[in-house]
């Protein structure tokens, strides 16, 4: 690639940093699911002519903002893997991790969250789309790698499952919590619990049902 062709580039790749800030801004001060691409074109001060040739329409920007909630998740979850410890230990730390990322980048998790409820119609293709299920399956090699040494190290009962639906069971149970706090904090208040306390005990029961001893 020659110099020009490299700067052309960094001005693409700069402006759609640029275009999923101000997409990310929007979502926050206004609600993921009220976002538009007018609003967007706005905030990143830019027509809307040129935010559709970053971005083929809404559906399009949502997986590209998809892709960047992944690859934070993911760097998140490393950390979480590389700690010491057996692979249960680290599989509980992963949850932990992402508790902490829905409540630290709210907009990050509202995007997942609408992605995964309606991810059942989309497919791989090519462009955001292809880069944000490559993003999504960084997350569950982590996931599977960490079940798959846990079950190596003895942590993780063999008979608890593969290590694929192990994760994608923990995966719904863990965030299945994370919105359970998030809209019916009220309720469990009434019951003497608060979100701490949920998750531990989401974490626990999920450490238990894992364990050679309970197998």
């Amino acid at each position: 690639m020659n110099y020009i062709a490299e700067r052309r580039q960094e001005e693409k790749d700069r402006r759609r940093t640029e275009i999923l800030d101000a997409a990310e801004a929007v979502a926050a001060s206004e609600g993921f699911d009220a976002l538009t691409m007018d609003q967007v074109a706005r905030r990143a001060r830019i027509s809307r002519a040129l935010l559709y040739v970053y971005f083929q329409d809404r559906d399009d920007l949502h997986f590209g903002l998809c892709e960047r909630a992944l690859a934070l998740l993911q760097s998140r979850f490393e950390a979480a893997a590389t700690r010491r410890g057996t692979g249960l230990q680290k599989i509980v730390a992963i949850g932990r991790a992402y508790v902490a990322f829905a409540a630290e980048f709210p907009v990050h998790f509202a995007a997942l969250a609408s992605f995964q409820a309606h991810e059942a119609g989309s497919e791989p293709g090519t462009g955001n789309v292809a880069a944000c299920f490559a993003a999504g399956e960084k997350v569950h090699q982590t996931m599977f790698a960490v079940i798959e040494a846990g079950q190596r190290d003895g942590s993780i009962a063999t008979s608890a499952g593969s290590p694929v639906a192990i994760a994608m069971t923990l995966w719904a149970f863990i965030h299945g919590t994370i919105q359970l706090i998030s809209t019916k904090g009220g309720l469990l208040g009434e019951y003497g619990l608060n979100a701490k306390a949920l998750v531990d005990q989401a974490l626990k029961i999920a450490a238990d049902g894992l364990s050679p001893t309970r197998h």
